[in-house]
Formats: C-alpha cells, sequence, structure tokens
C-alpha cells in the first residue's frame, strides 16, 4: 500500500517522512503519518471497497462535529478509498496507568466532552450516514425495532432460550421508559476508552480528543452514557460519579433508561462476538445480561 502516493495526492506541497501504522479500527486500515511542514503529522485511513459507505458516514459525522467541538478531528482531504485527517494529540486512555483516585476526574472530562458532542440535534431516531436511514419518528418504535432485531440474532446464533425470553420480558415491562426520550441527538455511539485521547497534565491524565465515530446513531443521549457504562465503567463508581457529573443535568429515570440501554448494549455485544466466531466473552457477557434481568 503506497501511502506515500496516497499522502502526495492529499497533500502535494508536503514530504512524508514516516509511515507509521496504528492500531485501527476493524472497518479501515489507519496510519500515522509524520510531515516536513505543518501539519507535521497526519492520520490516514484506508477502507477497502465494501466499506466505502462507512467513509462516507465518517466524513459527514465530523462535518457535523466541526463547528462546535475542536475534541475530534478534522477532515483534511477525501480521497477514493482513503480519507486523510488531523492527528489529535494523545494516546488511548486504554493504554495508560492512571490512579484510582484519579478516575473520577477523567471521566469528569469525559462526561463533559460527550455532552458536547450530544449537543447537534437529530430530525429522527435511526441510523446516520449521509441521513438519518430508516428514520423513526419517536424513540419507542426505534428501540423496539433494535431490540426485535438483536433478540432474533441472539436465538439465530444459539443464545439461551430461557435468557432470550427474559430479556424479551424485560424489555416489554420497561418498554414506557423509551418514550420519555423525546429529542434525538447525534451519538458517538462507541465512548469506551480505546476511543478517548489522553495526555499527562499538570494534576493527571488530560483528555484531549474522541476518535472512530463510524457507529454513530441518532437517538437519545443516555444510550451513549449507557454504553460507556456497559464497555469501560463496569461497576467502578469513581468512573460513573465522573462521568455523570460532568455529562451535568439528567432526566429523573436516568437510571432504569440507561439499565434498559446497557441491556441494550450487552445485547448487541453478545451477537457481536457470537457472529464472528469468538465464543470466549460470551459466558462473561451472558452473566451481564442474567444480573439486570433476573
Amino acid at each position: 500500500m503506497q501511502i506515500e502516493k496516497l499522502v502526495a495526492e492529499a497533500l502535494p506541497d508536503h514530504q512524508v517522512l514516516e509511515v507509521l501504522p496504528r492500531t485501527g479500527g476493524e472497518l479501515s486500515t489507519v496510519f500515522e503519518v509524520r510531515l516536513d511542514a505543518e501539519p507535521t503529522a497526519v492520520i490516514v485511513k484506508v477502507y477497502a471497497d465494501e466499506w466505502a459507505w462507512k467513509q462516507v458516514k465518517e466524513v459527514y459525522v465530523y462535518s457535523l462535529l466541526k463547528s462546535s467541538l475542536s475534541s475530534v478531528p478534522e477532515v483534511l482531504y477525501v480521497g477514493a478509498g482513503y480519507t486523510v485527517l488531523t492527528k489529535l494529540e494523545g494516546v488511548p486512555l486504554s493504554q495508560v496507568e492512571v490512579a484510582p483516585e484519579d478516575w473520577y476526574d477523567v471521566y469528569h472530562q469525559l462526561g463533559q466532552l460527550v455532552r458536547r458532542f450530544h449537543g447537534v440535534a437529530q430530525p429522527a431516531y435511526g441510523y446516520v450516514v449521509e441521513e438519518v436511514l430508516d428514520p423513526k419518528p419517536d424513540n419507542t418504535s426505534y428501540m423496539a425495532g433494535q431490540f426485535a432485531k438483536k433478540l432474533q440474532e441472539f436465538a439465530d446464533l444459539g443464545g439461551a432460550a430461557d435468557l432470550h425470553d427474559r430479556i424479551e420480558s424485560y424489555v416489554a415491562h420497561h418498554s414506557h421508559l423509551l418514550a420519555k426520550a423525546t429529542d434525538p441527538v447525534l451519538c458517538h455511539n462507541d465512548v469506551h476508552e480505546g476511543n478517548v485521547l489522553v495526555v499527562p497534565g499538570a494534576s493527571g491524565w488530560r483528555i484531549t480528543g474522541l476518535i472512530d465515530v463510524e457507529n454513530a446513531i441518532a437517538a437519545d443521549p443516555l444510550m451513549d452514557l449507557a454504553k460507556t457504562d456497559c464497555y469501560s465503567i463496569r461497576n467502578n463508581q469513581h468512573k460513573l460519579d465522573g462521568l455523570l457529573a460532568g455529562y451535568g443535568d439528567l432526566p429523573p429515570d436516568w437510571q432504569p433508561r440507561m439499565t434498559l440501554y446497557r441491556l441494550y448494549h450487552a445485547l448487541e455485544l453478545w451477537d457481536w462476538f457470537a457472529s464472528t466466531n469468538n465464543p470466549a466473552p460470551l459466558p462473561s457477557i451472558a452473566s451481564d445480561l442474567t444480573k439486570i434481568v433476573g
């Protein structure tokens, strides 16, 4: 792969000094490219043909955030099957050592960042590409469809029938909570520690950015907080307290709604691992599901 040629097309006045493979997304190959002039480093994401629509989505979502959020990459160039982005300072939070007493502050910063991300209102509920696909007028119809889809996948992939039925019953008994969300916003839908960049600060780690918007949806903002809770917080009260305090005002019913959304995210994750023939995490995720539904 001639990354130098791609960069020459995108930034003809720059000379490539070094190309470094980066840990990247599931759907793209990611490189850090160091240059001889400003910007002295950029990110190049290369997409296979079958994921061209994901490239389109990423460019669109970053365009929505450009005027309101500096903590996400800026698109510098869009080529055939590749995108050049600004490189944000920092390394993934998942790769650094954080003292237990510092988690509250880190997640307080993250809550503030997620709140700003949610400042982009959406016209309907649904999956985002260059618009909301198959837009749903309300959260109830959107999430009912999502739960039905993921439960069917769970059954088709060999999930336990009794757990399937308990999840289905739990969703039915708590579906009234979905109607409480009335204002869809742009949700990152993958705010975990691998997508949060940090640098050392004078009094601990400082968050510099949030990357990888390829899962973005138009949804209840509590969906984002619930996924962070499901994927990264995992019963760490310092993290949860910091996230919620940084995020700010929450609706009175935020706890049961977040629990319902955590159930959805765990179900979706079980389906994904099962569909990719990775059975090792399935018992642990099934245990998480059981703790919610009883």
